[in-house]
């Protein structure tokens, strides 16, 4: 089951945390919200929520 961990507010933040996460080990997937509106989840494997959530907000908030 995936989870989503975040929203990202551009396609270019999106890639970017999936980059990082994936460096990191963690399986990465991003979907777009809607055409409309330029947002994309980023989605994790929901037992490596924790573990993702303290690498986030070290990629969030360096």
């Amino acid at each position: 089951m995936w989870t989503v961990i975040y929203i990202a507010p551009t396609a270019k933040l999106a890639e970017r945390i999936k980059l990082k996460l994936s460096e990191e080990g963690f399986l990465v997937k991003t979907r777009a919200i809607s055409a409309s509106k330029q947002q994309f989840e980023i989605l994790v494997p929901s037992g490596e929520v924790e573990e993702v959530q303290e690498v986030l907000n070290s990629i969030l908030h360096p």
